[in-house]
């Protein structure tokens, strides 16, 4: 299972994220996303040119549940040339933009609210939606599973493994190594973290980043039960 270190806090890129590249250098992280809120778009193409020169797989989070905001992400993740861009529900409207881009597309699943985002919709919903992005042409879903709503986030992680061959991500509210352990029993790909290593919630005793980091590496290059 992949881990997606997200560059962000409270569902926005941090602010110090180029100097939060340099601190996590080394640790062989190969996967590390980003969302076009919270820094201006000279640091977002600095920063994805050096996730790139990291040799990292590079993903954009789509934030905004307004349609045209949404959209306006899209153009930014096909401006910076990201791998995988996550998030957004407006399939229609995305593929479209993204042709000939080479940019793997995983809408979420379900309905996402507010912010921070939670999620509405049980397991028959997240199912009809994933059976719906795959036929698009998608290469995934992104489940919001932890922040759901309306039913129990693993139910809603297994449903969604049971319709789709796709990509399976799983964003938001990931604070243990009992989550991630959870995660993969169930069947995702992929989990992201972001917040909860910034907000020291990994490990509240340990001060540094680093340290947070380290219980999320050891979990996912532990071998699998």
């Amino acid at each position: 299972m992949d881990f997606i270190f997200m560059l962000t806090r409270d569902d926005r890129t941090v602010t110090d994220c180029l100097d939060v590249l340099d601190d996590i250098a080394g640790l062989g992280i190969t996967h590390i996303g980003f969302k076009d809120v919270g820094v201006d778009a000279d640091t977002l193409a600095r920063l994805h040119t050096r996730i790139r020169a990291l040799g990292a797989t590079s993903y954009l989070e789509v934030v905004s549940t307004d349609r045209a905001q949404a959209l306006a992400s899209v153009r930014t993740a096909v401006e910076l040339g990201v791998d995988q861009l996550l998030g957004g529900t407006w399939i229609d409207d995305t593929l479209p933009l993204l042709r000939g881009t080479g940019i793997a597309y995983l809408p979420f699943a379900g309905e996402p609210l507010g912010h921070p985002t939670r999620l509405a919709g049980g397991p028959d919903r997240i199912a009809a939606d994933c059976r719906r992005a795959e036929a698009a042409g998608c290469a995934g879903v992104d489940l919001l599973a932890y922040r759901a709503t309306d039913a129990d986030p693993l139910d809603l992680v297994r449903a969604a493994r049971a319709a789709t061959g796709g990509r399976l991500v799983v964003a938001g509210s990931i604070a243990s190594t009992e989550r991630i352990r959870a995660l993969a029993d169930a069947g995702a790909d992929a989990f992201t973290i972001g917040s909860a290593a910034f907000d020291g919630s990994l490990r509240p005793r340990a001060g540094t980043l680093r340290a947070q980091l380290a219980p999320v590496l050891e979990a996912v290059r532990a071998p699998v039960r």
